[in-house]
């Protein structure tokens, strides 16, 4: 046996029963792409004394024009099979949690879908574009399943209500880092926001698990039949975050950290206007990184909605207020600090405040424009982030002082 006990000795299945199927349903990796989990198929054959692992997530650094693709929204996955021994001692070393859930289907059954999966990786069979959401490793697994009962599956799920949309689901997966968390959701335009089926929850693989797990169809003679008759987890892992079960509110971190730069510029504006030259070139320096950064943000988020197959970034109204126009203000805030000359500081210190006064509006204006069903969005994180420095670095100090100088 190739797998000992490990998959082989725990089926339970009878001799005149040759072929044992399980969905591997592995948790999350190391790597940004592995953070959602994965899952495979295992077909254990007691015929051929063999267990294969089929998988429908597999890409390449290698290909070619990889980066260029991936850029462009066209990642180019496949479907692949290996020994089930090598790929589960390798989720193993890579200490990712492993459970296996046994199917319980008709021979007949699970002879076609191991027939199906042998045609699907032949190399004129294999590969398909993946995205993230209407096509991936789940949800080529859950349409087999679906397939395999004939259309029951769906049926149960296909306009069942989900528990969280899109963007939720994703952010369950994302919370423990700050940085990708806030940024991702920053690229995620509107369209993941709306509300979706439990089928459509399926592009995840721990929500097949979850909902295979559950399911009963209709066998021979009209009998229900659990689907799975045993789940199994083999390697739990170590030290990593858990996945949550419901989203966190970010906001509130976000909106904090908003406050804390916001106080830091605001007190270098004061040294700054008692004449401090330190904290004029310290002022000057922050307003360019923080420039740079969002601008950079934005530009990505510009090519993503209009140069790419990137769906899910598109119709974003974080777009609005953050794009690149904002890197401007890194060559402005070089440029002051380059110049003598009163008045072309005057200029220059004018068109950043402006620059920032734009974000600070149009950013208070897609406020109420949220409300409106066309331009409803979960971008609270943004705005909370955004708003507190962006009024600072705006027109609006000087507006406020000005008010009580009268």
């Amino acid at each position: 046996m190739i797998l000992g006990t490990v998959l082989f000795a725990q089926t339970g299945e009878p001799a005149a029963d040759p072929l044992v199927l399980k969905l591997a349903v592995i948790g999350p990796g190391d790597e940004l792409y592995f953070w959602w989990g994965h899952i495979g198929l295992i077909v254990e054959d007691y015929e051929a004394g063999e267990s294969r692992f089929y998988d429908w997530g597999v890409f390449s650094f290698e290909n070619e024009n990889f980066f260029a693709n991936f850029a462009f929204g066209r990642l180019l996955y496949a479907c692949m099979v290996t020994s089930a021994e090598w790929n589960i001692g390798n989720y193993i070393a890579a200490n990712r949690t492993i459970t296996l859930y046994t199917l319980d289907l008709p021979v007949s059954v699970k002879k076609e879908i191991t027939a199906f999966a042998e045609w699907n990786v032949r190399p004129e069979n294999r590969d398909y574009f993946y995205h993230h959401f209407k096509d991936n490793c789940a949800t080529r697994i859950r349409d087999i399943l679906d397939a395999a009962l004939g259309g029951q599956f769906k049926a149960r799920y296909g306009e069942a209500p989900g528990r969280y949309t899109l963007r939720q689901h994703i952010r369950r997966h994302t919370y423990f880092n700050p940085f990708f968390d806030w940024i991702l959701n920053f690229w995620m335009g509107q369209d993941i926001d709306t509300p979706i089926t439990i089928w459509e929850e399926m592009f995840l693989p721990a929500e097949i698990g979850l909902r295979a797990a559950e399911f009963s169809y209709a066998g021979s003679g009209g009998l229900e039949r659990k689907l799975v008759s045993s789940v199994e987890t083999i390697n739990a892992a170590q030290g990593r975050p858990p996945v949550l079960d419901a989203p966190r509110r970010q906001w509130p971190e976000e909106f904090a950290l908003g406050l804390v730069i916001a106080l830091a510029l605001g007190l270098l504006l004061i040294f700054r206007n008692r004449g401090s030259r330190a904290a004029e070139v310290i002022w000057a320096l922050c307003q360019g990184i923080l420039g740079l950064f969002f601008g950079a943000t934005g530009l990505v988020l510009f090519f993503m909605t209009f140069f790419t197959n990137h769906d899910y970034t598109y119709h974003n109204i974080n777009i609005i207020f953050i794009n690149p126009l904002l890197l401007a203000a890194l060559p402005l805030g070089i440029a002051f600090l380059k110049t003598n000359c009163s008045s072309t500081r005057a200029r220059l210190e004018l068109a950043v405040k402006i620059l920032w006064s734009y974000v600070f509006v149009f950013g208070l204006l897609s406020l109420p424009l949220r409300l409106l069903p066309f331009f409803w969005q979960q971008n609270q994180v943004t705005l909370a982030l955004v708003l507190p420095f962006a009024a600072v670095l705006s027109l609006l100090p000087g507006l406020i002082k000005g008010i009580f100088r009268k």
